[in-house]
């Protein structure tokens, strides 16, 4: 597996494919059990992976618990990404969900005891709350930082402009973003400002809940059916997306899921492969082998392209 500088902050090396973790353990009433979890795990290992995507939210709590007990004797070996806001309660008390300093170092402290270390790599709120002051998320983040317990620090599904007063203002190291051929409003104002700051871009979502792999045309199941990313649906843009998509697989001789991955590759980011069975986390790995010709990206970039909106549309006439 390919490696490349997770951003310009860091001189860290990371692998281009992140594995996500968040279908590991049964705690929800559905997932991947922790036998099929650590099997998954494993195949990502031995491919030369090392870059894992949790969340204390997560099963509960019993995803880290997994990566955890995997990463144990050979933590060094790993690059950990975990998240807090929402617990790992199935119904928090007020105090203990949200952005606070409270929740931060509360949560902090037992997804260390769940990963079994003593430092995280990469530590996120998962989503903006809406009420905590930047300044304060900045405050928790430099003790976090100071303490040795946290590396470096990002934030997950924050709008743009509180990303860059929190990246003025503080060593921030990464974002973490929806990005796939049908969610590309990141393009407006996300992705310049990641670049303009040098974060490594972590991208969920790149096969959009599974429906880029056709599969739900066939009838099977996933995270669309189980009740996830309900927000894709196939509609017309949706469907000429998809066909494009089985278009080009078979000129390559390839799936469409994997022609998908590897189209958000393409965008220099670090897409995150959500592996709830081994066959997930083998054709992931597999989509990170193939190379689209420019042509190729082109079409798809065409065809799912957004408009960029005002601004930056009234601003493409007048700049010319």
């Amino acid at each position: 597996m390919k490696n490349k500088l997770f951003g310009t902050r860091t001189g860290l090396y990371a692998s281009e494919i992140i594995l996500g973790a968040a279908s590991f353990g049964t705690r929800s009433g559905h997932g991947t059990d922790p036998e099929d979890a650590r099997k998954i795990l494993a195949a990502y290992a031995d491919a030369g992976g090392n870059f894992i995507d949790i969340a204390d939210r997560y099963q509960f709590g019993e995803a880290e618990e997994i990566v955890g007990e995997f990463i144990n004797h050979q933590r060094g070996n790993f690059i950990i990404c975990t998240k807090y806001t929402q617990s790992s309660e199935a119904s928090p008390a007020i105090g203990n969900f949200g952005n606070h300093r409270k929740a931060m170092r509360q949560a902090v402290e037992a997804s260390l005891k769940r990963l079994k270390t003593d430092y995280i790599d990469i530590y996120m709120p998962h989503f903006d709350d809406g009420v905590t002051p930047l300044e304060e998320i900045v405050r928790g983040f430099e003790d976090l930082v100071h303490s040795g317990k946290v590396l470096y620090t990002g934030l997950t599904n924050f709008p743009a402009w509180k990303a860059a007063a929190i990246a003025s203002s503080t060593s921030l190291t990464a974002i973490q973003i929806e990005y796939n051929l049908l969610q590309r409003t990141p393009d407006r104002e996300l992705i310049p400002m990641a670049t303009k700051f040098g974060l490594g871009t972590m991208m969920y979502s790149p096969l959009a809940g599974g429906l880029l792999t056709g599969k739900y045309r066939k009838g099977e199941t996933g995270r669309i059916t189980l009740g996830a990313n309900s927000e894709y649906q196939e509609n017309e843009l949706t469907k000429s997306i998809i066909d494009q998509l089985f278009v080009i697989a078979a000129e390559l001789d390839i799936t469409p899921g994997q022609v998908a991955f590897a189209w958000v590759l393409s965008k220099d980011a670090f897409p995150i492969v959500g592996a709830r069975t081994i066959n997930h986390i083998i054709d992931g790995l597999k989509a990170g082998q193939i190379q689209l010709s420019p042509e190729h990206i082109d079409r798809l970039n065409q065809l799912s392209a957004v408009t960029l909106g005002y601004p930056h549309d009234l601003l493409a006439t007048v700049q010319k």
